[in-house]
């Protein structure tokens, strides 16, 4: 049985016959959470944040199951050397593929099962404002159409194995360092059309839990907020299931947050409890809050229990076919951005020494070291993914903290591989001991000093570079790094996010043309860091625009470097016969695509509208569909994407609804969002 939304309603009654015998106090006591009585693993070694699932709630004698907490994205954190590390979810964005990515959801479902969990809060969709927020790794890139897609498809696939998807963090959470003290603001075409509608599409999708985020949205903390989580979510987007703070500092007052919306106090309770009882009795927080939360969190909890009341296998958890799944992944997602003279992929035979060079390259390159962090049972670094690649070939190693070194080793060498970029250190989640504390606890936050590489490695490759033209570069990070000022020094550049823990190899196998790179880059890669949002990234008021991304460029015809999109392959397409046409709810664009190169290849065809006859402010255009295509050589295809026309519509803050305008769109299909690598034609809505 799948626990649709339909069938959790179905649970509507009998939640509510069970909390009608529930006391007050029983009531609250399912609204908090409980992880300190969770036992420590019988190695300390293995002892770190969500060990085991951390619970909320319960009640054994009205049948009533605890929320067993696991969190992700990038796999289930729960247990040590148990669970597949796939790559982050800004690599899996990059992939376009949301078969995959519910095929993903599927895997973790499975896994959060065999760890005894039945909630996966590793449904990330903030939108990255400007590119430097340390946990853009967590989310699918910088697009809201693509936001909603991808999440969807998580959603779909975890819940589909009946594990509750919750999806995060709800709303305008895209900056780390002040994440417990900024005030977001916008204005309301800006918050429903760029930030809030990948979250529709997620709810709509049948997500069955939310949770709200640390920052404050225009003055009111969102985990305290009546117009996000009761006026929004549960009156206008009818949602169904429960919501749930971010941990510790997600709650600050009793009855703000739960006459705000608040269901559930993670990951301990401190507001919540007795002191959530006491506003009740003294009538600070109505008794009908209380219950609507008891009923949704007991209906949700039965639907999905009972829904495959099964236990998974322990040993599904870290099993040969999720790590597989793994590395498909990182297969798909790793972006081939620049390739001079074909110097990739690199001929096998032709190499009898190869130089690596940068430290991150013998460095398990998962991701940050927060609340995402898993521990596989092993990772393959990209030296070592490498040196197994070319079990024949002299391996020549060098981090590139010695440039004289550096150069020798380049330029003895056949090819030259190197690995730059980002790790836990410089980006990721900003964990703090307390709300006081401004040390940064020596890693992790937003990247406050640049969107480039660090001066040492940009150098590096500034004089490294040119010692050898064969050479490729490996670029690690969770977002945008700009690379104008050394990309003329290297023959080739791979986009290689963090790609999981089988992310090794999956680079050896592109880098040696065993597979064929096809990821797109999720984020629009520009000249200069000028050209993106200003954000200060420590401050406790934060203005966001209209437009972000590759929609500020195309705005101020401003051009990338990399347009939103973009990923080359080691093949050839061409594209022909653009055609737009429309019915009452959809629209459909099609072309004609052929592989006119020497080898298999696959292509992602995006589809984008054009609103130059709108009389409302409006994007240049908006990506509104996606797809994957392979062919081989020669091969021809007929792609056709459809789109629904509640694609296109804007947010009119007059009548509070979404309109869609009547006139001729722009239509265009192609291989970017740059007009270079699109075909264009028209389409009419009337």
């Amino acid at each position: 049985m799948k626990c649709t939304k339909k069938y959790r309603l179905s649970y509507t009654e009998r939640a509510e016959k069970i909390v009608s015998k529930l006391s007050l106090e029983e009531k609250v006591s399912l609204m908090g959470g409980r992880s300190g009585q969770m036992e420590s693993p019988a190695n300390p070694q293995d002892d770190h944040y969500n060990y085991t699932p951390y619970p909320s709630g319960g009640i054994e004698r009205e049948g009533i199951p605890a929320m067993m907490f696991c969190d992700g994205p990038r796999g289930v954190v729960c247990g040590t050397g148990k669970t597949t590390c796939f790559p982050v979810s800004m690599l899996r964005g990059a992939t376009f593929d949301t078969e995959l990515e519910e095929e993903i959801g599927h895997a973790i479902g499975r896994e959060v099962k065999a760890c005894n969990g039945n909630l996966f809060a590793g449904v990330c969709i903030n939108l990255p404002y400007n590119p430097g927020w340390g946990r853009s790794q967590e989310t699918y890139g910088e697009d809201s159409f693509h936001l909603g897609e991808m999440g969807s498809a998580l959603v779909r696939g975890v819940q589909e194995e009946n594990v509750i998807a919750c999806i995060k963090h709800f709303a305008f959470n895209s900056m780390e360092n002040s994440r417990f003290k900024v005030n977001v603001s916008c204005d309301i075409r800006t918050e429903r059309e760029v930030y809030l509608r990948h979250f529709q599409k997620c709810v709509e999708a049948g997500a069955g839990a939310v949770m709200s985020s640390y920052n404050k949205y225009h003055h009111v903390f969102c985990g305290h907020n009546d117009y996000l989580l009761n006026q929004v979510l549960k009156e206008e987007w009818d949602f169904d299931g429960f919501v749930m703070s971010d941990f510790n500092w997600g709650v600050r007052d009793t009855v703000e947050a739960a006459n705000g919306g608040q269901m559930m106090e993670m990951c301990e309770t401190k507001y919540f409890g007795d002191r959530l009882v006491k506003a009740v009795e003294e009538g600070k927080v109505p008794m009908e809050r209380i219950d609507d939360a008891a009923v949704r969190i007991v209906r949700t909890l039965l639907a999905f229990t009972e829904a495959d009341p099964k236990k998974a296998l322990e040993e599904e958890a870290g099993c040969k076919e999720h790590i597989n799944l793994a590395l498909k992944c990182a297969r798909e997602g790793i972006t081939l951005i620049q390739n001079k003279e074909k110097v990739l992929p690199f001929h096998e035979e032709e190499i009898k020494t190869i130089a690596v060079i940068g430290r991150l390259a013998d460095e398990e390159v998962t991701g940050d070291h927060g609340s995402s962090r898993v521990f596989p049972a092993y990772v393959v670094t990209p030296l070592q993914g490498i040196r197994k690649r070319l079990p024949h070939a002299e391996v020549i190693y060098e981090d590139g903290s010695d440039l004289e070194k550096a150069k020798t080793a380049a330029g003895k060498a056949d090819a030259v591989v190197f690995v730059a970029g980002y790790d836990y250190n410089d980006e990721g989640e900003y964990v703090l001991k307390d709300e006081s504390d401004t040390e940064l606890g020596g890693y992790g936050g937003d990247r406050l000093d640049s969107l480039g590489l660090h001066r040492d490695e940009a150098e590096m490759l500034k004089q490294v570079g040119p010692c050898n033209s064969n050479s490729a570069v490996i670029l690690i990070g969770g977002n945008t790094i700009l690379m104008d000022e050394w990309r003329e020094a290297v023959g080739a550049v791979l986009m290689a996010y963090y790609p999981g823990m089988e992310g090794g190899t999956a680079l050896a196998e592109i880098l040696f043309g065993d597979i064929n790179p096809s990821g797109k880059l999720p984020f629009v890669l520009p000249y200069k860091e000028s050209d993106l949002p200003e954000v200060v990234w420590n401050t406790t008021e934060q203005w966001y625009d209209y437009y972000h991304g590759y929609t500020k460029l195309d705005k101020e015809k401003k051009e990338p470097l990399a347009p939103y999109g973009f990923g080359l392959s080691y093949t050839q397409f061409s594209l022909s016969a653009p055609f737009f046409m429309t019915d009452k709810d959809s629209v459909t664009a099609e072309c004609m695509i052929q592989n006119t190169g020497d080898r298999e290849g696959t292509e992602v065809i995006q589809f984008y509208a054009g609103f130059g006859a709108s009389m409302q402010e409006r994007p240049v255009k908006a990506l509104c569909g996606f797809r994957r295509v392979t062919l081989a050589p020669g091969e021809s295809k007929k792609v056709s994407i459809v789109c629904p026309v509640k694609e296109l519509a804007w947010y009119n803050p007059q009548t509070g609804d979404w309109e869609v305008e009547k006139m001729v769109y722009e239509g265009y299909i192609g291989t970017s969002s740059s007009e270079r690598d699109l075909l264009r034609g028209s389409f009419t809505l009337n």
